[in-house]
């Protein structure tokens, strides 16, 4: 249900000589598989043709009836033979479509995931989530239907309406212009009405689930309600969206009725009018019951191909717009981030020493707001540098300019003295590590997650690194060990065992510079003193930059650095800024400590 609806959003592109080619860009993920589409197409074309055979035999066997017994035998052998012919043509086709669109879609899926996660971080802000996996899930899958199926549905149905149209007028040239006349007509007109039906209930749908939302909402957050005493607000808001429902539904049913007196009056009776029309050149000895049978077969074919057709050059709209889609995320300029684990180059490697250099920057979606303004700063090897200032001044920008997510507009970040940008980003970043405040974990187990700093390591490390980061203890409490799964996110994990897994993993990367995004802002008293402990530990001998609300907390770092309003406002150790008059870190500090006192 969830894939159909999203395919139904799928945009639709023209059919083109512009959107064709641009869709032949597909026809090279195939690579030594073409011969298998080539073929498989000869036998679409095979399994068509053939199928027009089976009117023709039919025909002539009731024709044989005023004729032996013989004859009888003959027709049905035919017919048989031709079952057994079109079968296998028709195995051979699906088998060969099948294994060209899956190992093509294979192909397709493995290149854009490759280069969908080594975009640079931009892009993702720029895009939602749900558009980018809809990008990978639905899309393709539109084109995964229409090389197995669509495609060779269109090419049949087209087989049919020519194939059976001349055939038609080989039985009966007068009879075939009036089929002509009435039938394709009536398909097309009960084509569109179809799809005006399924849209106007597809608005149904929606309003319902509109409705349904009111009663989650009012549901999960009924405490807000009674509190407010807002009963008869949001009893109000439902019966109006149920009354839309209502409408509508009701509406619905009027152009249903309409769509079935139509189908009953219209299309049966145009098949009656024909039969009668057939039946009175029949009388007459212009047909034999067999060419009569043959044409009702005919344009039983041809009226539902007419109708068949027309919903297949849809679809294969939407695969072009399903094509566009995906070439657009192929078409995007990945970072230059290397595709294999190689070791890490003597001229790569840096000892912690970093330097920004009058450093500006603003995010491309807001150009005119500077976070940073010429930013200067120095940590050398070893050094844990503190970033304290309000929110929004600039501290984690900083932080992503280490890890090179953005590019600063003015002004240079050195690395030992080299420029950032002289040194490749999988080798800049594989000697960096980052906990965050908000530690994202993988569904899979903490072994796998702790593996995430360093994959080839081996169990004892695991365990080493989870000792180091106070995480072993809690870790072989659990039934399953290091075996234990996580949960989406993490989240049959406390936020302090969160935390400690990460500076696990971070501890078994083994970083020369590590990066603290508030990483015990959000935690208790408890879960504060562990993983704090547990960051000493992992900072020791590491460029460290911490960025830290909680004062107490970066008291013994080697550097503090006040941001505010994206520029370096103070500079020092926390006994030198607390003795600054009217210095802003003194301020902060002044402000927490009366807070702590409040809440003590």
């Amino acid at each position: 249900m969830a894939r159909s609806r999203e395919q139904q959003d799928i945009p639709k592109a023209k059919i083109n000589k512009e959107s064709l080619q641009k869709a032949s860009r597909l026809f090279y993920y195939m690579g030594n598989q073409k011969w298998k589409f080539i073929l498989g197409f000869i036998f679409l074309i095979l399994t068509g043709s053939t199928s027009l055979i089976f009117p023709y035999l039919t025909g002539d066997l009731v024709d044989a009836v005023k004729k032996s017994q013989q004859e009888i035998n003959y027709i049905g052998m035919l017919l048989l033979v031709l079952f057994i012919v079109q079968g296998v043509f028709s195995y051979f086709r699906v088998r060969l479509f099948v294994d060209v669109a899956e190992i093509t879609l294979a192909h397709i899926r493995t290149d854009v995931y490759k280069n969908l996660i080594r975009q640079p971080m931009l892009f993702f802000t720029q895009r939602r989530v749900g558009e980018l996996t809809s990008r990978i899930s639905a899309d393709i899958s539109q084109i995964q239907d229409t090389f197995t199926s669509n495609l060779a549905q269109l090419a049949r149905q087209l087989i049919t309406i020519v194939g059976g149209i001349v055939m038609l007028f080989f039985v009966n040239i007068e009879l075939a212009l009036v089929m002509l006349a009435v039938v394709p007509v009536v398909s097309v007109v009960a084509f569109f009405f179809g799809k005006y039906i399924r849209k106007f209930s597809k608005n149904v749908q929606d309003k319902v689930a509109d409705s349904n939302v009111i009663v989650e909402e009012t549901l999960q957050g009924v405490q807000n309600v009674k509190s407010f005493a807002n009963e008869f607000f949001e009893i109000g808001r439902y019966v109006t969206s149920v009354d839309n429902v209502k409408s509508l539904a009701i509406k619905l049913g009027k152009v249903r009725g309409l769509f079935f007196s139509f189908i009953v009056t219209v299309m049966f009776g145009s098949l009656v009018f024909l039969l009668w029309y057939a039946l009175g050149l029949v009388s007459k000895g212009e047909m034999t019951p067999g060419e009569l049978t043959k044409f009702a077969f005919l344009t039983l074919f041809v009226g539902g191909s007419f109708g068949g057709i027309i919903e297949q050059y849809s679809q294969l709209q939407k695969a072009l717009g399903a094509t566009d889609r995906v070439l657009e995320l192929l078409d995007e300029k990945p970072e230059d981030i290397s595709m294999e684990e190689k070791p890490l180059p003597p001229e790569f490697v840096i000892n912690g020493n970093v330097t920004f250099d009058n450093v500006g920057f603003n995010y491309p979606s807001r150009p005119d707001y500077d976070v940073l303004k010429n930013i200067s700063l120095t940590a050398h090897a070893g050094e844990k540098i503190a970033l304290v200032g309000p929110s929004g001044a600039g501290k984690s920008t900083i932080v992503s300019l280490l890890l090179r997510f953005y590019e600063p507009q003015s002004g240079s970040i050195l690395f030992d003295d080299k420029p950032s940008s002289d040194i490749p980003l999988s080798f800049l970043r594989r000697q960096m590590a980052i906990v965050p405040q908000d530690v994202f974990l993988f569904g899979g187990t903490i072994k796998e997650n702790i593996l995430y700093g360093k994959h080839n390591a081996t169990d004892e490390e695991v365990i080493a690194a989870a000792k180091q980061a106070n995480a072993h203890d809690f870790i072989i409490d659990f039934p399953e060990g290091y075996d234990t799964l996580v949960g989406e996110r993490g989240v049959k994990l406390s936020g302090g065992q969160r935390q400690r897994i990460a500076i696990a993993r971070a501890l078994l990367k083994n970083p020369t510079i590590l990066l603290l995004d508030e990483a015990t802002s959000s935690l208790d008293s408890e879960s504060e003193k562990l993983v704090q402990d547990a960051l000493e530990k992992l900072m020791q001998g590491r460029t460290s930059f911490i960025i830290a609300h909680r004062l107490s907390t970066i008291r013994s770092a080697d550097k503090i650095v006040v941001i505010d309003k994206g520029q370096v406002a103070e500079t020092g150790t926390h006994s030198q800024l607390v003795q600054t008059e009217n210095g802003l870190y003194k301020k902060l500090s002044a402000l927490q400590f009366d807070e702590e006192l409040t809440l003590n």
